[in-house]
Protein backbone atom coordinates (compact mmCIF):
# COMPACT_ATOMS: atom_id res chain seq x y z
CA UNK A 1 0.00 0.00 0.00
CA UNK A 2 1.33 3.45 -0.94
CA UNK A 3 0.77 6.70 0.96
CA UNK A 4 -0.40 4.74 4.34
CA UNK A 5 -2.09 6.69 7.12
CA UNK A 6 -0.33 7.41 10.23
CA UNK A 7 -1.64 5.04 12.90
CA UNK A 8 -2.72 2.09 10.70
CA UNK A 9 -2.78 -1.28 11.81
CA UNK A 10 -0.61 -3.77 10.23
CA UNK A 11 -0.53 -7.50 10.08
CA UNK A 12 3.03 -7.96 8.83
CA UNK A 13 4.21 -8.84 12.49
CA UNK A 14 1.15 -10.90 13.19
CA UNK A 15 1.93 -14.46 12.71
CA UNK A 16 -1.12 -16.00 11.41
CA UNK A 17 -2.37 -12.94 9.63
CA UNK A 18 0.83 -10.95 7.63
CA UNK A 19 3.45 -13.80 7.80
CA UNK A 20 3.12 -17.68 8.81
CA UNK A 21 5.55 -20.92 8.02
CA UNK A 22 5.50 -24.38 8.83
CA UNK A 23 7.26 -27.15 7.21
CA UNK A 24 5.06 -27.15 4.06
CA UNK A 25 4.22 -23.62 3.25
CA UNK A 26 5.61 -20.23 3.90
CA UNK A 27 3.56 -16.57 3.64
CA UNK A 28 4.42 -13.02 3.61
CA UNK A 29 1.40 -10.73 2.61
CA UNK A 30 0.82 -7.07 2.33
CA UNK A 31 -2.09 -5.01 1.77
CA UNK A 32 -4.97 -3.65 3.85
CA UNK A 33 -4.11 -5.14 7.24
CA UNK A 34 -6.74 -5.23 8.78
CA UNK A 35 -8.17 -7.65 6.74
CA UNK A 36 -5.92 -9.90 6.70
CA UNK A 37 -6.19 -10.21 10.58
CA UNK A 38 -9.80 -10.65 10.62
CA UNK A 39 -9.15 -13.67 7.72
CA UNK A 40 -5.87 -15.11 9.31
CA UNK A 41 -4.89 -15.07 5.55
CA UNK A 42 -1.34 -15.88 6.06
CA UNK A 43 -2.49 -19.79 8.26
CA UNK A 44 -5.50 -19.97 6.16
CA UNK A 45 -3.33 -20.34 3.00
CA UNK A 46 -1.11 -22.82 4.39
CA UNK A 47 -3.81 -25.09 5.87
CA UNK A 48 -5.56 -24.93 3.00
CA UNK A 49 -2.68 -26.28 1.33
CA UNK A 50 -2.15 -29.15 3.99
CA UNK A 51 -5.87 -30.10 5.05
CA UNK A 52 -7.48 -29.61 1.73
CA UNK A 53 -4.13 -31.23 -0.12
CA UNK A 54 -3.72 -28.44 -2.40
CA UNK A 55 -1.25 -26.16 -3.79
CA UNK A 56 0.19 -23.28 -2.35
CA UNK A 57 -0.74 -21.16 -5.69
CA UNK A 58 -4.49 -23.18 -5.70
CA UNK A 59 -4.99 -22.07 -1.84
CA UNK A 60 -3.26 -18.76 -2.24
CA UNK A 61 -5.36 -17.99 -5.12
CA UNK A 62 -8.69 -18.92 -3.47
CA UNK A 63 -7.71 -16.58 -0.37
CA UNK A 64 -6.54 -13.05 -1.82
CA UNK A 65 -9.36 -13.68 -4.66
CA UNK A 66 -12.63 -14.98 -2.55
CA UNK A 67 -12.14 -14.93 1.42
CA UNK A 68 -10.10 -11.61 1.55
CA UNK A 69 -11.74 -9.92 -1.44
CA UNK A 70 -15.68 -11.06 -0.15
CA UNK A 71 -14.80 -8.70 2.80
CA UNK A 72 -13.44 -6.12 1.23
CA UNK A 73 -9.72 -6.55 1.46
CA UNK A 74 -6.64 -5.64 -1.08
CA UNK A 75 -3.62 -7.29 -1.14
CA UNK A 76 -1.35 -10.20 -1.79
CA UNK A 77 1.03 -12.67 -0.61
CA UNK A 78 4.04 -14.19 -1.41
CA UNK A 79 4.12 -18.20 -0.83
CA UNK A 80 6.08 -21.33 -1.41
CA UNK A 81 5.82 -24.64 -0.18
CA UNK A 82 8.32 -27.61 0.34
CA UNK A 83 9.28 -28.04 -2.84
CA UNK A 84 9.98 -24.31 -3.82
CA UNK A 85 6.64 -23.70 -6.03
CA UNK A 86 5.88 -20.03 -5.51
CA UNK A 87 2.64 -18.04 -5.82
CA UNK A 88 2.26 -14.07 -5.87
CA UNK A 89 -1.73 -13.35 -6.10
CA UNK A 90 -2.86 -10.67 -5.37
CA UNK A 91 -6.48 -8.64 -5.93
CA UNK A 92 -5.04 -4.81 -6.28
CA UNK A 93 -4.02 -3.13 -8.77
CA UNK A 94 -0.74 -3.60 -8.69
CA UNK A 95 1.97 -5.37 -6.06
CA UNK A 96 5.66 -4.95 -5.70
CA UNK A 97 7.36 -8.70 -5.61
CA UNK A 98 10.11 -10.91 -6.46
CA UNK A 99 11.02 -14.19 -6.08
CA UNK A 100 13.90 -16.50 -7.43
CA UNK A 101 13.35 -20.55 -8.21
CA UNK A 102 15.80 -23.17 -7.23
CA UNK A 103 17.02 -22.98 -10.93
CA UNK A 104 18.08 -19.20 -10.23
CA UNK A 105 15.00 -17.86 -12.36
CA UNK A 106 14.71 -14.57 -11.42
CA UNK A 107 10.97 -13.02 -11.41
CA UNK A 108 10.10 -9.26 -10.46
CA UNK A 109 6.81 -7.25 -11.18
CA UNK A 110 4.62 -4.88 -9.92
CA UNK A 111 1.14 -5.95 -12.37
Amino acid sequence: MTNKRFGRVGDAPLIGAGTYANRGCAVSATGHGEFFIRSVVAYDICARASYQQKSVSASAETVIQTELKTLGGEGGVIAIDAQGNIAMPFNSLGMYRGSIDVNGKVSIEIF
